[in-house]
């Protein structure tokens, strides 16, 4: 019984740590069809921007805090940067922009090198994460709980902006039919903008995050991107809901599987799993009611 609380918990901790990283690329990913390989580089701007501010203000605490903003920041207008001086011109040209963005993530990694140095850094957490819950007699590292809770947090925000807000509204107009809703008087490139400002903050919160677990470096988002490509897909393109579903079960799998085997051996197995899933069900789990003949 303690075997199975102890790898449940890891399965939602490893669930919220990719629910974090692909947040912000199934809102960008499914509305603007962009394949936006800096994504994990934008995560890297997020955790050097926890380094940067820990630099400045010396309590570790506040220092979290403040990252957190700035880091959401920090990574929406470096998004809002490269959407508006090249995504901008490749519209509804995917693999035009998977180019373009790979060579933008392998700028971005030059310059963490060139500012920060090619080691990698710490960023120190604050006191009241050190340590472990006692649950069930189980530990469970105070770190892991918070970056479940900013996951929690940042899916009911978006949640609410998307059902709530006049922009949520005019984000799934745009994604349902984006000619009809420029028929309507939606401008459809400032909707894209400020989603990909989002979508790209949301990163940057996810890379502050990711320094609680660990050093960061300049090849932080290599480790995370292809997984949160995985979980967008398998829970169906632009859909939060099933992004949210995605991230957890494959979390729980990966963490299921790795208790009787290695770590390799269980992304390799989540892997095929994915792709056997997609076989049957490629338009993933969640799929996107739409109007539009494309």
């Amino acid at each position: 019984m303690d075997a199975l609380f102890s790898q449940l918990f890891a399965g939602l901790s490893l669930g919220s740590v990719l629910l974090l990283a692909a947040l912000g690329l199934a809102l960008t990913f499914g509305q603007m069809g962009v394949i936006n390989m800096a994504h994990g580089e934008l995560m890297m701007a997020g955790a050097y921007t926890a380094y940067v501010v820990q630099g400045i203000v010396s309590d570790a605490g506040a220092s979290l805090l403040v990252s957190l903003v700035l880091g959401f920041l920090v990574g929406g207008l470096i998004g809002l940067l490269l959407e508006v001086t090249l995504l901008s011109r490749m519209h509804r040209r995917p693999l035009d922009t998977l180019l373009v963005t790979w060579g933008v993530a392998l700028v971005l990694q030059q310059l963490a090198r060139d500012v920060f140095g090619a080691p990698n850094v710490d960023v120190r957490a604050p006191q009241w994460l050190s340590g472990a819950v006692q649950v069930f007699g189980i530990g469970m590292p105070k770190t892991r709980l918070f970056i479940l809770l900013v996951a929690i947090v940042c899916v009911t925000a978006l949640a609410l902006v998307l059902r709530l807000t006049p922009l949520g509204r005019q984000i799934r107009a745009t994604v349902q039919n984006r000619d009809l809703a420029e028929t309507t008087g939606i401008s459809t490139r400032a909707t894209d903008r400020l989603t990909f400002f989002i979508g790209s903050g949301v990163a940057g919160v996810a890379g502050v995050t990711l320094t609680l677990l660990g050093s960061i470096g300049p090849t932080l988002g290599t480790a995370y991107i292809v997984d949160a490509f995985l979980v967008v897909v398998a829970g169906g393109i632009g859909q939060l809901k099933g992004t949210v579903i995605a991230a957890f079960a494959l979390g729980l799998l990966q963490a299921t599987i790795e208790y009787s085997t290695t770590t390799s051996i269980a992304k390799v197995l989540v892997f095929v799993a994915i792709v056997a899933f997609l076989q049957a069900r490629p338009q993933g789990l969640v799929a996107v009611r739409t109007r539009s003949l494309a």
